[in-house]
Formats: structure tokens, C-alpha cells, sequence
């Protein structure tokens, strides 16, 4: 064999190692982490108790991290869990009238899922950080993972498509109010139920998960 021949039979033989290599690796580039939001910028509204007052409207979102594609069959386990809860100046009145200047606490969020199964009813132990807030005006007030939370696992169902994330129709929290007066703190356990509104509000995340 000339040596030209032997130069063109190595280049062809290169060639066909990297076009295999290229068809092995094609689907197995890493999934992009995204953020999953459920409430947009308004929030979704429940009706919540409260010590002193009668259940009064807060607006709730909440985000988590995750793949924006998983395959089938598999488990992940979503990151930053959390969101925001809202009260109107109305209700920051109404609080501010029983004594109340000051929340902190752990919320209790139970999610669902469109197909697939969740290793446990809720996201556990999210944290409410200690906020004694200033007089007048709404109160927003953040809630977080952190290392003491406990998040349920999502496995994927076992043939492609996509799935959804949802809220439910109630949460809860373990709190406690910050009594201006004395400078104490009272247990509160705060219970949430979904406002009826016709249409029904969205309580899904967004967008919902590729299941490859």
C-alpha cells in the first residue's frame, strides 16, 4: 500500500471513531438546571388563621430548582425550596390592633404531581426567619430550604412525556407572633386553605418537567 493509501485509510478511520464517539455521546449532554415557579408575581391566594383576628387573605409563591429534562424512571431531589407569603396593610392593621409586630417560624407546603411519585406528601421544616416589621404597610415575608428542611423526592414515570408540579389546596406553618407589649413570642399554627375564585386559581408550577 502506498503511502498516500495509508494516509487516506488512518483519515478514514479517524473519521468513523469521532462520528461514533458523537452518536454515543448525543444524548447525554447534562440537563440545565431551571427554576420551577408557581403564583407569578401576584401570588395565589389562601385564607389563613391567625391569633386575635379571623382568617384574613394571603397571597403565596413558591419556587424550587430542577432539570429542566429527566429521564425516565429516575429520582431527583429538588433544591431551592421556597417562596414568599403576603399580607395587605389591611391585615398588618388588624394584626397591629391584637398587639402583633413580629412573626418567625417553619411552613409546611404539601405538593403533587401530574404523573410520576413523590417520596413524601410535603416539603417539611421551611424556614420562616425571625422579621419584626415596621408599622404600616404589606408584610412579605420569605420562607426558604435549609439544611434542616426535609424535600420529597420526584421519580419520573417510565415512559417519556411531561409532568406538573402542583401546590395543594392547603398549607400550614408552625409559627410564632411576637407580642409588642411584652416583648414575647406566642405559638401560632397557621392554617391555610385555597380561596375559591371562579376560575379556579393555578396552583402549578411552571413550566412543567420534560420527561425524556
Amino acid at each position: 500500500m502506498s503511502r498516500l493509501s495509508r494516509l487516506s485509510a488512518g483519515f478514514a478511520t479517524t473519521a468513523t471513531a469521532i462520528g461514533a464517539i458523537a452518536v454515543l455521546t448525543a444524548g447525554t449532554a447534562a440537563a440545565a438546571t431551571v427554576t420551577y415557579t408557581a403564583g407569578g408575581t401576584a401570588g395565589i391566594t389562601y385564607n389563613c388563621t391567625f391569633p386575635g383576628i379571623s382568617p384574613q387573605p394571603v397571597a403565596i409563591t413558591a419556587h424550587l430548582d430542577a432539570p429542566d429534562v429527566v429521564p425516565a424512571g429516575t429520582t431527583i431531589t429538588p433544591t431551592n425550596v421556597g417562596g414568599s407569603a403576603t399580607i395587605s396593610a389591611t391585615v398588618h392593621s388588624l394584626l397591629t390592633a391584637v398587639g402583633y409586630d413580629g412573626i418567625r417560624g417553619t411552613a409546611t407546603v404539601p405538593v403533587t404531581a401530574s404523573a410520576g411519585t413523590l417520596s413524601q406528601p410535603s416539603a417539611t421544616g421551611l424556614n420562616i426567619p425571625e422579621v419584626i416589621y415596621p408599622t404600616g404597610g404589606p408584610i412579605t415575608v420569605n420562607i426558604s430550604q435549609v439544611a434542616t428542611s426535609s424535600v420529597p423526592d420526584w421519580t419520573a414515570p417510565a415512559s417519556a412525556g411531561s409532568a406538573t408540579l402542583s401546590l395543594t389546596s392547603g398549607l400550614s406553618a408552625n409559627l410564632e407572633f411576637h407580642k409588642k407589649s411584652s416583648g414575647t413570642w406566642s405559638p401560632w399554627t397557621m392554617n391555610c386553605t385555597l380561596k375559591v375564585t371562579n376560575p379556579a386559581q393555578n396552583t402549578a408550577f411552571s413550566p412543567s418537567i420534560t420527561v425524556s
